[in-house]
């Protein structure tokens, strides 16, 4: 029934920069810190969603989100004040998928009659916990990807209104080892789990790819894309141009130096809120695949030589014209 996002000045240079709610140039947003600045950043994004709707956090049955950081911090500061009952979760760059999925899974059964889904990352605030900090000017390999700072929320109920998507099915991720171990080519960790979460849903519902107005990923950028694409055609399921990813749409790639594209929570869930919920609303999009990804490593399991895991969460949704007026 509402969405939100809020982004940095880095998210607002690239080509989806007019459609986020709002920017912010100070990435600690008036704090001492950078994570919690990201903490403010989830609190906004939720706030947003719920002026979207025309609600109130009182009104809110629960909040489920994440982040990328240690204990997801980040979202236990961020979404505290709110006093609502939390379920903390984390799929790394799939926690926007994992959040809304569960949200609407409880409200769908009658637990909750208004749920917030909300996810973010920090540039700054992870390069710090999974690599260098910015001080140290570490160089990057051209496979890695820019880690977003933004964050995004979607309130999700049962009630009437207009909503801005229906989610009509979701499909849980199994986590994969392919043996990836370079933190830097997450896409490729990442793409052989969307590639299986893509093919189980397509093989058990009878769709075929060009089914789909848009079939779009969280963040495997320019290397994971690709990589899906073919593991797709092998399964015989190849992907059109109907086919793109939330970590190439929120960079222009030629001019910002974002190597591979982006990536992080905060990537597909302000996509989702800024450019795929309200063409769904206004019905320019009809039927999406919304397929965000996770490297599941932590900096412990990386310095023990454990390879990165991937996992892909999927969810239909579908465009609410000609539905009637409840969600």
């Amino acid at each position: 029934m509402g969405c939100g996002s809020i982004v940095g000045k880095k998210e607002s240079e690239g080509p989806l920069g007019a459609l986020f709610d709002e920017v912010t140039e100070d990435v600690r947003m008036g704090s001492d810190s950078f994570e919690k600045g990201e903490s403010a950043m989830q609190k906004r994004a939720v706030e947003l969603a719920l002026a979207s709707a025309g609600r109130s956090a009182g009104e809110l049955d629960l909040i489920a989100g994440g982040d990328l950081l240690n204990q997801c911090i980040g979202t236990a500061f961020g979404i505290g004040a709110f006093g609502v009952p939390f379920l903390g979760l984390y799929g790394a760059c799939s926690t926007m998928a994992e959040s809304l999925m569960l949200a609407s899974m409880l409200v769908d059964g009658g637990y909750a009659e208004t749920a917030a889904a909300v996810t973010s990352s920090h540039f700054c605030a992870a390069e710090r916990q999974f690599r260098f900090p910015l001080e140290y000017g570490g160089q990057r390999s051209q496979n890695a990807q820019w880690t977003v700072t933004g964050s995004g929320s979607v309130l999700v109920t049962s009630g009437a209104g207009k909503p801005y998507a229906l989610v009509r099915e979701v499909c849980p991720g199994r986590i994969l080892d392919y043996e990836i171990t370079d933190s830097s080519n997450m896409g490729a960790a990442m793409a052989p789990a969307a590639a299986d979460t893509l093919a189980r849903y397509l093989r058990d519902t009878g769709r075929r790819p060009e089914d789909f107005d848009l079939i779009v990923t969280g963040d495997l950028g320019a290397v994971g894309g690709d990589l899906l694409r073919q593991l797709m055609e092998r399964e015989g399921l190849p992907l059109g141009d109907n086919y793109n990813d939330c970590g190439l749409m929120i960079y222009d790639r030629e001019q910002q130096d974002v190597h591979a594209g982006g990536s992080g929570c905060g990537c597909s869930a302000t996509v989702l809120c800024a450019a795929i919920l309200p063409q769904l609303r206004a019905g320019t999009l009809s039927e999406v695949l919304f397929l965000p990804t996770g490297a599941l490593m932590s900096t412990t399991s990386s310095q023990q030589g454990e390879p990165i895991l991937g996992i892909s969460h999927l969810l239909h949704l579908s465009s609410p014209r000609g539905e009637g007026e409840n969600a």
